[in-house]
């Protein structure tokens, strides 16, 4: 009777929890959202999305099969983050995964920065821009406290309105200047929205505080402080994530539409300015996320006096603690 093999199971000592590369350096924290955002993971099938959930699932369990390499099982978690919510492993709808930001912002930023000038045409794709970043806060939702859906709306329609009102003010404004500026007035549009949208968003966080842990990750309290500082940081990466995409393109084909070939095919200004925003976006979108450590921190100085003295009291070493900034 021949013996019952047992399964062998890999070795590896692999931890998923944190990225691949070295998030406290602007380099590690580049890579790891390059690879985040890679618009490619949007062309996987829900096959091959589902063998990167199960071998990073055989792998927290332990039974990850032994001829999977290292750099296949990071390959695999990237996939799985790309499509699945961390909090509930369900899988997101497709525009709402950060894989989708590039094709997404490209398609959208670059018609609005076509149709600028016509009232209907700016309401209609400052509403379609609005209406997809509520897709992608809602997609991307804490599932341990999830963001109440009166709160969503609420942020929807005061970004939808700051957007408007902003991008038409402007536009009145720039009938008085030069061609060129009146391009720009969509970026003003997009940068109003985010400074109404992520605070509102967040307003929990800015009334309760978010939770500041020790270098070890024990929790030491709630700060308001450390909240107002990371929502002033998503909000500055929101922003510069537009710019590039937004300002860059306007020089270029402001120059284009003088040439010969915008004005003997006038119906490319659409699909040439789409691919120059998606130029500036694929490197824009990562780079940005990059600019702040996801897990930021504050002296304890800084923080409000009561919580200053909490921590001296638990332990009066600690001169700096962490939160998490969200994106």
């Amino acid at each position: 009777m021949s013996e019952i093999e047992s399964p062998q199971y890999s070795t590896l000592k692999v931890d998923l929890h944190d990225p691949r590369w070295d998030q406290g350096t602007y380099v590690g924290r580049a890579k790891h959202f390059f690879t985040v955002t890679n618009p490619l993971n949007v062309l996987l099938s829900n096959s091959q999305l589902e063998e990167a959930k199960r071998l990073v699932l055989l792998h927290r369990e332990g039974k990850l099969p032994a001829d999977v390499t290292e750099d296949a099982l990071w390959k695999a978690k990237y996939r799985y983050d790309s499509a699945f919510h961390p909090d509930t492993n369900e899988k997101m709808v497709l525009i709402g995964r950060m894989s989708a930001q590039v094709p997404m912002n490209m398609t959208i930023t670059g018609c609005m920065m076509t149709w600028y000038k016509a009232t209907p045409t700016v309401v209609f794709w400052q509403w379609i821009n609005q209406s997809f970043n509520a897709i992608v806060n809602y997609t991307n939702r804490s599932g341990e406290h999830p963001i109440p859906v009166n709160t969503l709306v609420k942020s929807y329609c005061m970004a939808t309105g700051g957007a408007l009102v902003t991008a038409l003010g402007l536009n009145h404004i720039a009938t008085k200047a030069p061609p060129l500026i009146g391009r720009f007035v969509p970026f003003a549009a997009v940068a109003a929205a985010n400074c109404i949208n992520i605070p509102c968003m967040r307003m929990r966080e800015i009334e309760n505080g978010v939770t500041v842990v020790d270098e070890n990750g024990q929790k030491l309290g709630e700060s308001k402080i450390a909240a107002k500082k990371a929502i002033s940081m998503v909000v500055l990466s929101r922003v510069s994530m537009a710019a590039p995409g937004m300002v860059i393109p306007p020089f270029i084909m402001n120059v284009l539409e003088k040439g010969p070939f915008l004005k003997k095919y006038p119906f490319m200004n659409a699909p040439v300015q789409v691919g120059l925003v998606g130029l500036c976006l694929v490197f824009a979108t990562p780079m940005c996320c990059a600019l702040f450590p996801q897990k930021s921190s504050l002296a304890v100085s800084h923080l409000e006096p009561e919580l200053q003295e909490h921590i001296r009291s638990i332990n009066p070493d600690i001169k700096k603690v962490y939160f998490n900034k969200g994106l």
